[in-house]
């Protein structure tokens, strides 16, 4: 009987591929929402991601990712490396604030302020530059951090730092080392352009040293916004976060464990979560109705060959398990075809900075959710099969 299902669902070709090009669209659809929302996931902890020497996080009581944060005293600093286990700490200052280019135009960007003496946990310099150079007066790296054409600056000089009006619609090019920004009225020389790890939500990133930082940043009481801990030798940072946090009264997070705080504050305040919420309701709908009509239409259109079969002896449940061979044949094949393209374009993709990223849980979670879609659609063309009567055969359907 399976044979004979699968004749007849090949014997029409043009519905045959009307059933695979709906549940192909549905697995691909699917499965690509589910892993973009993994890939801006992880660029929403890339800061985390940028520091694998620190084992263990310290930040205020209040703070839950790295994009909502709060300063603490420096004090914090000397508290936790007081700390058993602390092999090293190191601070880092991270904030918001507007920069002015030489054209007289402005853009906020993300300050991040590293240890002075370790200058840990900055991102690749390329063509042969060093880290040391961020210890030049003033020095700042820059960083793109997931945007487009944030790092304009004016190609000719009698566009930087005009006197009278800001000289907008002029030509320009990216920053390199050796341009001036100003930042809160303070001078700051780029030293390179450098390629950190996309955010989420993308925003252009400046990279100082502390002290730098704690000038170029809005004035307030405090800049230390987290400790970055590294564990001693045979320390387990999991009991070394807990010891800080006994000790301290501050919270402590291993890396791991702050990049799935990270993503549950998304998860929950992130409206972007709703959009891919939409795009996989969508995706189900389109691929539902495309599956759902082209089945029960194939089924309409042979029920007078599956009413043969009923008066040659075929049972009702033996009809139905007919059915849903067909509907899983196609569910098998189109769930393949999608989740092949998926791979496809994600490849493509990853060279574009696109926020994808295929982890385990999501061609499971897109086989799931075709099922259902295949499942419902046979369970739709089911009902007519149910109440055939081989007595149409010979009423000359």
């Amino acid at each position: 009987m399976f044979r004979l299902a699968i004749r007849m669902l090949l014997g029409d070709r043009a519905k045959y591929a009307g059933l695979i090009f709906g549940i192909t669209f549905t697995s691909f659809l699917v499965t690509f929402a589910l892993c973009y929302f993994c890939g801006f996931m992880t660029w929403g902890f890339a800061l985390v991601a940028e520091h694998p020497y620190a084992d263990v996080w310290v930040m205020d009581p209040a703070v839950e990712s790295v994009e909502q944060t709060i300063n603490m005293a420096d004090s914090a600093l000397y508290r936790v490396r007081s700390v058993e286990g602390v092999r090293a700490a190191v601070p880092m200052a991270l904030g918001t604030t507007d920069i002015h280019f030489p054209n007289g135009s402005f853009q906020p960007y993300q300050v991040i302020g590293v240890d002075d003496a370790t200058l840990a946990g900055l991102p690749n310099m390329g063509n042969g530059a060093t880290s040391a150079l961020l210890h030049t007066p003033d020095g700042v790296l820059v960083s793109a951090g997931g945007t487009d054409d944030k790092l304009n600056t004016p190609l000719r000089k009698k566009d930087q730092w005009p006197y009278g009006r800001p000289h907008l619609n002029v030509p320009i090019r990216e920053l390199r080392g050796g341009d001036t920004l100003q930042i809160n009225d303070r001078r700051a020389l780029v030293v390179d352009n450098v390629q950190a790890l996309p955010r989420y939500p993308a925003r252009p990133l400046l990279y100082t040293t502390v002290a730098n930082a704690s000038r170029f940043l809005p004035s307030e009481r405090h800049h230390l916004t987290f400790v970055l801990a590294s564990a001693a030798p045979g320390t387990d940072p999991g009991l070394l976060a807990r010891r800080i946090e006994a000790r301290t009264g501050l919270r402590a997070r291993t890396a791991s464990d702050f990049k799935t705080d990270t993503v549950y504050w998304f998860l929950f305040n992130s409206e972007d979560v709703g959009d891919v919420a939409t795009m996989l309701i969508l995706a189900m709908i389109v691929g539902f109705g495309v599956t759902g009509v082209m089945l029960y239409i194939f089924t309409s259109e042979n029920l007078k060959q599956y009413a043969v079969l009923g008066a040659m002896g075929a049972t009702s449940r033996q009809l139905v398990h007919m059915l849903f061979a067909q509907a899983g044949v196609c569910a098998l094949l189109g769930t393949g075809l999608g989740l092949g393209l998926c791979s496809i374009a994600g490849k493509a993709l990853n060279g574009l900075d696109y926020p994808f990223r295929m982890m385990w849980f999501t061609p499971l979670f897109g086989i799931i959710m075709v099922s259902l879609v295949s499942l419902a659609a046979a369970l739709l063309s089911v009902r007519p099969v149910l109440k055939l009567s081989p007595a149409v055969v010979f009423a000359g359907r």
